[in-house]
């Protein structure tokens, strides 16, 4: 395919569509997975190999937070791993589209990798708590059970909603393709992306619920974060569950 810089111009073509994702996904982790991805594409690597990296750094970041001890130096390197892992999570999939070589078997992977990732890290964060913070109540050790939960629950409703949508749509009826350009006025292009929208799905975004991570050095002001984002996650998920239900049920009236 040529040098890297033709590499990124392709991969600048054969990336997913900006709605429903916020700023955060958009302006940092898709251009840094897009810059992984040319490189993987240079060395050969596959898209499910590109996986594979993902879950060695994010496993052996979620690894430290329940093994060692919470240090400032800890933080930064928790961190690094998970934003490098989530950025190469990002990257498996546009080497995908770039090369054609995605299938049934990578996105079954890149979904069980983002399924363990959401279980392990609030695992990781519970031992923490047990076995190094000074909680002021043992009540403490039910929040990252709860933000399990939030988690868990609003990967896999957000994965089946988008599964059954995809069933009640059905294929797309055959038919002949019209001949020549389209007809001058009418619209081609897609709508464009809500940027308001995008900012207020940063909260929701993991890339910024990553961030928490650099107050790790410090147990008050990490337990404060990590409990303000897991109320805010299960807000989320609740505005979710009723938009996800109310789509499906019009896929239904709609047949």
């Amino acid at each position: 395919m040529g040098s890297t810089g033709t590499v990124l111009r392709e991969l600048r073509g054969a990336q997913k569509t900006a709605k429903g994702v916020s700023l955060y996904s958009r302006y940092v982790n898709r251009p840094a997975g897009r810059v992984l991805a040319a490189g993987a594409y240079r060395i050969g690597l596959t898209p499910n190999q590109v996986t594979l990296v993902s879950a060695a750094f994010t496993f052996t970041a979620v690894a430290s937070v329940a093994l060692v001890r919470p240090s400032w130096g800890l933080a930064f390197a928790v961190y690094a791993g998970l934003a490098v892992g989530f950025a190469f999570d990002s990257a498996d999939g546009q080497l995908a589209r770039l090369t054609g070589r995605g299938g049934p078997d990578g996105e079954w992977l890149d979904h069980v990798v983002d399924c363990a990732k959401l279980i392990l890290v609030h695992t990781a964060v519970l031992i923490s708590f047990q076995r190094f913070a000074q909680l002021p109540g043992e009540g403490w050790l039910l929040l990252p059970l709860g933000f399990l939960f939030v988690a868990v629950l609003t990967f896999c409703a957000g994965l089946l909603r988008e599964q059954l949508g995809k069933a009640a749509a059905g294929p797309a009826p055959a038919g002949p393709a019209p001949a020549g350009p389209a007809p001058a006025g009418r619209a081609t292009a897609p709508a464009p992306v809500s940027r308001v929208r995008a900012v207020a799905l940063l909260p929701a975004d993991y890339g910024v619920f990553c961030l928490v991570f650099l107050l790790y050095g410090d147990e008050t002001a990490f337990r404060i974060g990590y409990a303000a984002l897991a109320v805010v996650h299960a807000l989320f998920l609740v505005a979710f569950l009723v938009k996800w239900f109310r789509e499906l049920k019009a896929l239904r009236a709609a047949d």
